[in-house]
């Protein structure tokens, strides 16, 4: 019987209720006081469920949280106004038994009133390893078909013989195609044979040596429509393996107005300089009319070319954007559909072992898309004014340790944290958005430092203003590259091998500038990196 349909009964103390919620239930069914903090009567089934020996041990347990670890006030507080709300609110949490071990349940909260006092019937399942692994890989799979139908790029998956086997709605809208249509079609329908390009030789020599090529390492191609024009398109490869066949990805970007701009840009290169030719014969018999009509001339030319060197930069940035895309979702995506294949197949208990190594794997990959996807939300949020500040109480040193321990799970080998604070006290800042700036920059540390290094960070309150200094041992960034480092996408060139997006520190920077604070990097070649911000604080009301 659903918890909800407790709360639908006259009275939790009425003697229907009590047989129903104690004599046959058999899954967790209690009563949460609110105003107590507690529960003030608990099923039999909940009790072993539990593992108390008795109902009145359990009603006198002081720790008064069913969690491992505890729910905080607040967090409590919070799902419980959610389901006093809405009415019912359902969560999966580890559950702590008597004993001290955890187990994984699903717990829902029903809210109702017995006259004027409010409760909650609580009522807690169960669940399996197996049910946990297919819940996630439900919601992974859910996540990277939403990549994958909204992307803004055209993408195309191909078996080994050339054979169209997926293709999201903007590569069917690309070639005029509705996406159903492409599949089962060569390759060679969308892209055909041109003079120097023969698609079986190129595609016998991919499968040979698979490898990702990124957008411009080839010339432009042309790609036809269903209707039979034809238009340019820039196309990069990457590749992945299932069930030991080879697929390919390819990533098409329509380049017209590109094109379009580069013919136009080179008519205008050559009408300037037909212009000056002209100009060279006639310079001697001109007036001062003439030295005008130059003036004008040169200054359209330095406007040319700085729109040339805008549309390079743009393409730059697209290439950029679409070759760490195709590799950054390439791992995730590679993890998430093998290790489904093996759950699968280690289904049943004797496999227990391996499937829980395989759901890991699920849960990393998964992970590592949700990140990406994550940054590239914020930017959006920051970018349509949907993100503020919001300072409130915080412990300064509290927050430093939670944020390290975070981290813990991102160390190499040898790689370890050493954690100064200064902060006594209370101050008020945006916790949260200090908490995303401080998780940032340690996660950009560790990553580009090397196995066995040390990572320092040091937090300082004084004259109200925090001093947060974050050191690492790492790679190091190039002066030319430096001032670049806050701009959307930018990646250092010596680290374009490590998986990255390139908009940590330009998010860094956003949240910076909505609390009034200031970024300061100082970095060497292979010497390591030290990154500095300074933001001020409110005192507590205290103070």
């Amino acid at each position: 019987m659903p918890a909800y349909c407790f709360a639908m009964l006259p009275s939790f103390s009425s003697g229907a209720l009590t047989a129903l919620l104690y004599t046959q239930a058999k899954e967790f069914f209690g009563i949460y006081d609110p105003a107590l903090g507690w529960f003030t009567q608990v099923n039999p089934a909940g009790v072993r469920l539990l593992g108390y020996p008795s109902e009145e041990v359990f009603l006198a347990d002081p720790d008064h949280s069913l969690r491992s670890p505890p729910w905080t006030g607040a967090q409590w507080d919070a799902l419980c106004e959610q389901a006093r709300r809405d009415g019912h609110r359902a969560v999966e949490a580890e559950i702590r038994r008597h004993t001290g071990e955890a187990l994984s349940a699903y717990l829902e909260l029903t809210y109702f009133r017995d006259g004027e006092r409010p409760f909650f019937l609580i009522h807690i399942t169960e669940q399996s390893r197996l049910q946990q692994a297919e819940r996630e890989l439900a919601h992974s799979v859910r996540r990277f078909e939403a990549v994958f139908t909204n992307a803004t790029i055209g993408i195309i998956v191909c078996n080994q013989a050339g054979d169209i086997v997926s293709a999201n709605g903007l590569a069917g809208q690309q070639f005029g195609y509705p996406p159903a249509e492409l599949l089962g079609q060569r390759i060679e329908v969308l892209v055909p044979n041109a003079a120097g390009r023969h698609h079986q030789q190129l595609r016998e020599s991919f499968n040979a040596h698979p490898q990702v090529r990124g957008m411009g390492q080839h010339r432009v191609l042309r790609g036809l429509r269903q209707d039979g024009t034809d238009f340019p398109v820039e196309v990069s490869l990457s590749y992945f393996h299932l069930d030991e066949e080879l697929y390919v990805v390819a990533y098409v970007l329509d380049v017209t107005a590109k094109h379009d701009a580069a013919q136009e840009l080179v008519a205008q290169h050559q009408r300037v300089a037909r212009l000056n030719a002209d100009l060279e014969q006639k310079v001697a018999d001109r007036t001062h009319a003439l030295m005008i009509t130059l003036e004008q001339l040169e200054k359209r030319g330095q406007e040319l070319a700085q729109a040339l060197a805008a549309e390079q930069e743009l393409g730059e940035m697209k290439s950029r954007f679409v070759s760490m895309a195709s590799h950054e979702f390439r791992t995730p995506l590679t993890g998430v559909l093998t290790s489904a294949e093996l759950i699968a197949d280690y289904a049943q208990g004797p496999q227990k072992e391996k499937q829980l190594r395989h759901v890991a794997r699920i849960r990393s990959s998964v992970k590592h898309l949700n990140d990406i996807l994550e940054e590239f939300l914020s930017v959006g949020r920051i970018e349509e004014g949907r993100v503020e500040a919001t300072p409130a109480t915080l412990e300064m040193e509290k927050l430093l340790g939670e944020t390290v321990a975070d981290v813990q799970g991102l160390l190499k080998t040898g790689q370890r944290i050493e954690c100064e604070g200064e902060c006594a006290g209370l101050i008020r800042l945006d916790a949260s958005l200090l908490r995303k700036i401080l998780v940032n920059l340690l996660s950009n540390a560790i990553k580009y430092s090397g196995e066995n290094t040390v990572v320092h960070v040091h937090a300082a309150c004084q004259d109200r203003q925090l001093t947060l200094r974050v050191e690492d041992q790492g790679v190091g960034i190039s002066q030319e590259d430096q001032q670049h480092l806050f701009e959307r996408f930018f990646r250092a060139r010596n680290v374009s091998t490590v998986p990255g997006t390139g908009l940590g520190l330009y998010i860094i920077a956003k949240y910076l500038e909505l609390m009034g604070g200031t970024i300061a990097l100082h970095s060497e070649l292979n010497l390591g990196t030290t990154v500095t911000i300074t933001i001020p604080y409110e005192n507590h009301s205290a103070d």
